[in-house]
């Protein structure tokens, strides 16, 4: 389940990009009572992207700001609860490692559903009933 993760350069420390990576995977897990799991833990991917100035826009004009973007099957971020309690954490975990620097209004997160019966895990496009039964096996 990838995690796209983007800032704009300066948005938060040259180096600290891994450290928010896995700690938004950790909440990611630990909002679908995943934390620990064997199949998931290694299947919660992340692609962290830092753009310059100069390409991150808004309404038009050059803007500083990070986003957020799960691709997930379609059980996953499927209840209120979930959302609304993995994204605040994902918005404070940003706006933390950028210090303060980041107005949280400049935090955008979004989550992704496929199509039931897309998602690959080890090769296999496997349904949201098969999953399920892989996950519970963690």
């Amino acid at each position: 389940m990838p995690i796209s993760i983007t800032f704009t350069e300066g948005v938060i420390p040259k180096g600290s990009e891994k450290i928010v990576g896995k700690r938004i995977t950790e909440a990611f897990l630990k909002w679908h009572g995943l934390s620990g799991n064997k199949v998931m833990t290694p299947n919660v991917t992340s692609q962290i992207h830092v753009l310059s100035q100069d390409n991150t826009l808004s309404g038009g004009e050059p803007f500083q700001g990070a986003w957020i973007e799960t691709k997930t099957p379609s059980f996953a971020l499927n209840t209120r609860e979930n959302q609304e309690g993995f994204f605040k954490e994902a918005t404070d975990i940003v706006e933390e490692m950028s210090g303060g620097h980041l107005p949280r209004e400049h935090i955008y997160a979004n989550a992704v559903h496929t199509v039931d019966g897309t998602w690959n895990i080890d090769g296999r496009a496997m349904t949201n009933e098969q999953m399920l039964e892989v996950i519970s096996m963690g």
